[in-house]
């Protein structure tokens, strides 16, 4: 399976269920922002998270693989979210599919391509300093045998 189409799938069930969920915690209680911020949070820090190992193994073409994966995952997580709300919730009708798949899904997107890009610069940056720091590690041990062992003749 294609690398993007995992994590597309496996965020846009992440991001529907957070939103499934705040929707059945909405119809008890009235105020969300605090629980609703600290959701999205989560939702994009694990995409931060997983484009960040993704960054630090230096995945081939992993900008790609994010920018895909983010419009899928958007797209996928508008369609869950009504199924899930109509399901679950309130019985959410074909009515809202419209706005679930333009403004919903630009949104999911925007919320795991952005912490998933600085995610990859993150990733890169550390994947860079350990190689330079274990290249000269392996140098500085090769100057230390040689020093000990004296000049070769």
């Amino acid at each position: 399976m294609r690398f993007w189409l995992t994590r597309g799938f496996v965020l846009a069930f992440v991001l529907a269920g957070a939103d499934v969920g705040l929707a059945a915690i909405a119809v008890h209680t009235s105020s969300l922002s605090v629980i609703r911020s600290i959701v999205l949070g989560v939702v994009a820090g694990a995409a931060a998270l997983w484009a960040a190992l993704d960054g630090w193994h230096q995945l081939a073409d992993r900008g790609r693989i994010w920018v895909l994966a983010a419009v899928i995952a958007g797209f996928a997580s508008g369609l869950l979210r009504v199924i899930g709300k109509a399901i679950f919730v309130d019985e959410t009708g074909l009515s809202s599919l419209g706005s679930a798949l333009t403004g919903d899904a630009a949104f999911g997107a925007l919320v795991i391509l952005v912490p998933a890009g600085l995610g990859l610069l993150v990733g890169s940056r550390i994947a860079a300093q350990r190689g330079t720091s274990q290249a000269g590690t392996s140098q500085g041990d090769a100057q230390r045998t040689t020093a000990k062992a004296g000049p070769r003749k």
